[in-house]
């Protein structure tokens, strides 16, 4: 007994010199922040360069008096928005119109537009009705037909949809005020936006007791941080404990288990494949972090990288690869062939993956009741808490990461004791996989 740690600590040495000396360990540390780092790189390349070939829109009015001031609203638009204030280049598409009087066959007029738009002879035609100037309100029944039809095949994702409309809302609203006998010269005075600034919370230093104003809030530093940080545990945790699933497996299959089982217990060998999994996922962290915080430092963003959270990094980072691992050896201890290993690693995946998926709901509502319980469900706690405590000004609670941190332990240890016990049983078995009962009785009786 007393011989355990070191029995574990040697086979963690050997899987993990194993794992590091190898060249594939090594280009996929680098290479996978370059592919990370080229994708946005890609992104700015793709925003640098958009689309700026001219699009023709077509106006069926049936007001006879709207078409003018959306075109009016349009083209200032365009002379405000059409060219870079930095770079003097342009930067968006220029919108041109043609003004077309209601047909008698409403029907074949649109079919007659919407091939023009099929054949790339306009971008998109809009049908303004004669009750868009009545500024009936909106209804929650978004089935209704409303007042104004815009017609496109573009996407789904097609940023001329929110721009158009702005120009309509703002050329329809100029007409409704002329008619109500407000000078036609003030309308732009009238509708002018007022510019909001987003500030963060005014505070007290502990110290000095002195008031500190709010700042500016950094919207893009605001997403990043929190989003980056995240990101990167989850995936040095899923690069960290998915090979445990089919290298268990594998051994398993070619009896290289049988011979191991001679020098150590079943427990030992599973915890020295989790440690040795654990000391390679420290050592990618590590770098990540180390060559992230000077990237930052020499970009002058030394003020967005979240010191505060590093600690709490490292301990969700260790809980969470050794339940995964754990979880891992149990499974593949279990699977028949590296086949069907492959069709369970999504069960693996799932705590890391999931959180994900409830990415924007967390970051938009970070004190809500639901973010709150899903932050302190252990499975899920690494991600969600870290994300809470990354974004600036989140304001968790003191309490709430030492209550996820302690149920994120426990759970990690009963997973551990259960994964041991039926690693301890499945290993050595061959042949028929086992069912999901012979599982759930091993882990609870051995």
């Amino acid at each position: 007994m007393h011989r355990t740690p070191q029995r574990i600590l040697l086979i963690a040495k050997r899987d993990y010199l194993a794992t590091i000396r190898t060249k594939a360990f090594i280009i996929g540390l680098v290479v996978a922040p370059i592919l990370f780092g080229g994708g946005f790189l890609g992104i700015a390349l793709i925003q640098s360069k958009p689309d700026i070939k001219e699009r023709r829109i077509a106006i069926i009015d049936a007001t006879g008096v709207t078409a003018a001031s959306v075109i009016q609203a349009a083209q200032e638009r365009n002379a405000r928005d059409l060219i870079d204030k930095t770079t003097h280049r342009q930067m968006h598409p220029r919108y041109v119109f043609e003004t077309l009087a209601p047909a008698a066959d409403s029907k074949l007029q649109r079919l007659e537009l919407s091939e023009r738009v099929r054949h790339e002879r306009l971008y998109a035609f809009i049908e303004i009705g004669p009750a868009a100037l009545h500024g009936v309100p909106q209804t929650a029944d978004d089935t209704e037909p409303g007042p104004v039809e815009t017609y496109t095949n573009a996407g789904g994702f097609d940023e001329a949809s929110g721009w158009l409309s702005g120009s309509i809302n703002e050329g329809i609203r100029r007409v409704r005020l002329a008619q109500l006998g407000v000078d036609p010269s003030r309308v732009g005075e009238a509708l002018a936006n007022v510019k909001v600034d987003r500030l963060g919370l005014v505070s007290r230093d502990p110290r000095s007791g002195e008031i500190r104003e709010a700042g500016k809030k950094n919207e893009i530093a605001e997403f990043a941080v929190p989003f980056g940080i995240m990101m990167l545990l989850g995936m040095i945790v899923m690069v960290g404990s998915s090979p445990m699933l089919s290298a268990v497996t594998e051994d398993k299959a070619q009896r290289l288990v049988e011979m191991m089982l001679g020098l150590a217990t079943p427990f030992e060998l599973m915890m020295g494949k989790v440690v040795g999994a654990l000391g390679t996922s420290l050592t990618s962290s590590a770098f990540y972090l180390i060559g992230g915080t000077l990237a930052l430092y020499g970009l002058g963003l030394s003020g967005i990288v979240p010191f505060a959270v590093f600690g709490w990094f490292y301990l969700y980072l260790i809980a969470d690869v050794i339940f995964l691992c754990s979880f891992a050896a149990a499974l593949g201890a279990g699977c028949g062939s590296p086949q069907d290993a492959q069709q369970l690693a999504i069960l693996l995946l799932a705590p890391v993956m999931i959180p994900f998926f409830l990415l924007t709901f967390v970051m938009q509502q970070p004190n809500g009741a639901i973010s709150t319980a899903l932050s302190l469900f252990p499975p899920f706690t690494p991600m969600l808490m870290l994300l809470r405590q990354a974004m600036p000004g989140g304001g968790v609670p003191a309490w709430q990461p030492w209550v996820g941190l302690v149920g994120v332990l426990a759970f990690t240890l009963v997973m551990v004791v259960a994964a041991a016990r039926i690693f301890r049983v499945a290993i050595l078995m061959q042949g028929k996989a086992p069912k999901v009962a012979d599982l759930v009785r091993w882990a609870v009786r051995g």
